[in-house]
């Protein structure tokens, strides 16, 4: 595992989660790019479940989706979304919370047109998060897609991304005896990332030693 100096952990959180999600998915068996998604409703409950982390950019994190969802009637309606992913492989987890924003119609065109035929014909097929009789309506809904467009499919305006603008993000590291290593990273108002340790679950902080049969970690 590369190491990183005591100045990357201190500026910049995203070199820290490129590095982990570089190492994961050399060693994550599916799915690295699996995140727990969150949102709450109009009366504060909430809800979360597993979409795919597809890009990461200097501003933040995107995914993509069906805009009539729950989901995203749920983000449009706070702003608000927290994200975890936790990669069993690497004994560890990242944990985001943040502003959410629909990212502009020319990226999603971008990405949907990356898609698979059959994923792009499912965007328009699914009316994800409705009421549905029985399989066999959806796959008369998908068999009706693909005969209204046998070539080119088009992105359906009610499909595209979000982006998520990150507040803080937590890293988390597994420890022996549950001597876990934490660190936040928190976005000041001028935009500049302030980097802090943390306590973890009923114990002291945690350092690898170099030698001994501890993992690496990298020093702070």
């Amino acid at each position: 595992m590369t190491v990183l100096g005591a100045d990357e952990l201190n500026t910049d959180p995203f070199l820290v989660f490129n590095q982990w999600f570089a190492e994961a998915q050399q060693s994550e068996i599916n799915d690295p790019d699996a995140i727990a998604l969150a949102s709450v409703d109009a009366d504060g409950m909430p809800s979360v479940r597993m979409v795919l982390l597809k890009e990461t950019l200097p501003e933040g994190f995107v995914f993509y989706t069906n805009y009539t969802s729950r989901k995203s009637g749920e983000l449009m309606a706070t702003g608000r979304a927290a994200f975890v992913v936790h990669w069993k492989s690497l004994r560890r987890q990242i944990r985001v919370t943040g502003s959410v924003e629909q990212v502009p119609d020319s990226q999603s065109d971008a990405y949907f047109q990356t898609r698979s035929r059959g994923s792009r014909i499912g965007a328009w097929a699914s009316q994800q998060s409705k009421p549905l009789q029985n399989r066999g309506e959806l796959t008369a809904a998908v068999r009706k897609i693909e005969e209204t467009y046998p070539d080119e499919v088009p992105r359906p305006t009610h499909w595209g991304g979000f982006l998520i603008r990150p507040a803080e993000i937590e890293f988390w590291a597994d420890g022996d005896f549950r001597l876990h290593d934490r660190f936040r990273y928190t976005k000041d108002t001028d935009g500049n990332w302030a980097f802090q340790l943390l306590l973890p679950e009923r114990c002291g902080l945690s350092y690898r030693l170099p030698a001994g049969g501890s993992r690496q970690y990298p020093r702070l």
